[in-house]
Parts: structure tokens; sequence; C-alpha cells
């Protein structure tokens, strides 16, 4: 891969139901002689540009106030270097602003309007990431009284009507929501690992987060160590699903750890599922992982509406991006 005819090329492996086209983008620059680096931005940034699922790019997930932002990161396992940005307002190519941080700056991770304005220095155009679509579903939400949101404790009652919401003087704690009232499917990412023929390892997400979020929300998927993790001497993994819960366990850095000491990938991927389990037994999320021979593996947790996880694998082994499928635990 990356351009060497002898060395074997090994897997492309990306965690999504229907990003077919992505992963034939990413195989495609590996075949040409790109990088690792290059496999992932493109591969993620075509996903950036079909708007994949509505969860990623423009035009999906407007958050609170109606508004489409961006997450995304890329890692290079070689030098450990991650750019990220974060709440990413009026640029659509997230991925790719991601990779001006590592190749520009010295910094991992810019965000809000600040990160726009590095995008737009960069070359980048400023756009509008709203979109027809975008603007019916905050509508819709806005007249079935903000349901679901992702405040709690607060007045007038987040779970019956719309805010502007504040602090009560009296503090009565209620339970979050249950699974069962908010859709599975109201956040997504695309997460994408890339190793390269002579073992290099590569990773990056793309997300415009989670569905009616709070304005300045942040979810894991531009986290280096949460939404993915990539280190050449022991493999790479990404995660999906629910950002706020996941992010606090560090899914894939401790993925990429257990491959280290030589646990297969996809029992790397069933221990930190499990690991989450413990603490919320009813988070949506899933997890792949591949080490650097090529084995590759995934795992989510099992809830009503997610019993099974489609992720997408290109390898010389398979004569076009395949879809795998693991059953949730």
């Amino acid at each position: 891969l990356a351009g060497t005819a002898s060395a074997a090329a090994l897997p492309v492996v990306i965690n999504t139901w229907a990003f077919r086209k992505a992963a034939e983008t990413a195989w495609r620059v590996l075949q040409s002689g790109g990088s690792e680096l290059d496999a992932v931005e493109r591969g993620c940034g075509q996903c950036e540009i079909d708007q994949c699922d509505g969860s990623v790019g423009y035009g999906g997930s407007p958050d609170e106030s109606g508004e489409t932002t961006l997450d995304a990161m890329i890692m290079d396992g070689n030098t450990m270097e991650v750019g990220a940005v974060a709440d990413l307002r009026h640029v659509k190519n997230a991925i790719g602003v991601a990779r001006k941080v590592i190749e520009y700056t010295k910094h991992t991770l810019l965000v809000g309007e600040s990160a726009s304005l590095f995008a737009v220095r960069m070359g980048f155009p400023y756009e509008d990431l709203t979109t027809q679509k975008s603007l019916s579903m905050y509508s819709k939400w806005l007249n079935e009284s903000c349901q679901p949101n992702y405040w709690k404790n607060v007045v007038p009652d987040s779970a019956k009507s719309c805010g502007p919401y504040k602090r009560p003087e009296k503090v009565t704690y209620k339970e979050e929501q249950t699974i069962s009232q908010r859709s599975v499917h109201n956040h997504d990412t695309i997460g994408m690992v890339v190793i390269g023929g002579n073992g290099t390892v590569a990773s990056g997400t793309s997300t415009n987060g989670a569905v009616h979020k709070i304005p300045g929300r942040v979810g894991d998927s531009p986290i280096a160590g949460a939404g993915s993790y990539a280190d050449s001497t022991a493999g790479g993994a990404a995660a999906t699903g629910d950002g706020d819960v996941m992010m606090r366990f560090l899914p894939s850095y401790q993925a990429v750890e257990y491959m280290r000491m030589g646990t297969d990938p996809a029992v790397a991927c069933q221990k930190v599922i499990s690991r989450i389990q413990k603490y919320a037994p009813t988070f949506f999320g899933a997890v792949i992982c591949a080490n650097t021979t090529g084995s590759y593996g995934a795992a989510c947790n099992k809830i009503p509406g997610f019993t099974q996880f489609h992720f997408m694998v290109s390898s010389p082994l398979l004569s076009q991006p395949t879809e795998q499928v693991v059953d949730c635990i």
C-alpha cells in the first residue's frame, strides 16, 4: 500500500451502515499511492459531501438554535499528531480543516467560530450549512415542544416545553431520559481506521453531532482517544454513538492499548463496550478496531432497536468494500 508494490495492503475499516462510497474513496487513494492520512481525509470527506445518513456533513443534526455545526479529527499513528475541530460553523469540509491543524499549527484542537476563521485563512469557503431538510427538522422539533432535548433539572420542565431554561431555586433531581425516549439514530459518526502495507496506522472521524444538541456541545468525535485513536505500533480504533457517555471512557485509546497487549481486535472492542456497560447499561454505541497485522473487529451495546452493528471493510482479500455485521453484546 501507499505506493509500494511489494507491500501487502491491509484493511480500511469504517464504522457505518451505508457509507460504501467512502470506503471505496479511501481505498482508491491508497491504491493510487496516497498516504494513510490522505485516505482517511478523503474517505471521511466523501461522507461530508454525500451527507451520509444525515449524521455527517452539512444540512443535518440542527442544534437548539437550528444551526448545523461539525466536529472532526484526524490522527497520524506514526507521529501521534492529531488535528481536530469542534463546533465548526459555516465550513463544510471539517476533516480537511482538521488535517490543516496538523500541517500548519502546533495545536491539536480548534473550536467554534475561531476554527471557522482558521479554515477560511486555509482557503476553505465560508458557506451556509443549513438546508431545507435541516430547517424542516428544526421546525418539526419546535412544534413538538422541543422533544427530545438534552436539558435536565431545569425550569420550565424540559420534558414538556421549550426554553429558555434556567436553574430552579430549589433543585429536585430527576433521572435522565431513557434510551426509549430518544431515537438511537439521533447521533452517529463516520469513523475510519486505515492500516498501510507497512503497518502504518491513521484514523479519523467526522460528524454533525447530536440532533437538537445544546449549542456549544462537543461530543467524542474530535477528542483523541475517544472518537478515534491511531498508533502504528499497535493499531487503530474508532467509536460511534452517544458521545456524551462514550467520551468519558476513552474507548478508542483503551481498545488500542488492549491490542498492544496482544488482544484480538474483536475482543478489544468487546472489552471497551463492556466497561462502559457497567456504568451506562442503556447507552447507544459501537467501536471498531484493527491491529497492525490487518485483523479487525467491532462490538456494540445491545439495546432495544439496536441489536447489530454494520461496518464496511476494504482489503486486498476483498474484491470490493464489504459490509460486515456483528451482534451486539
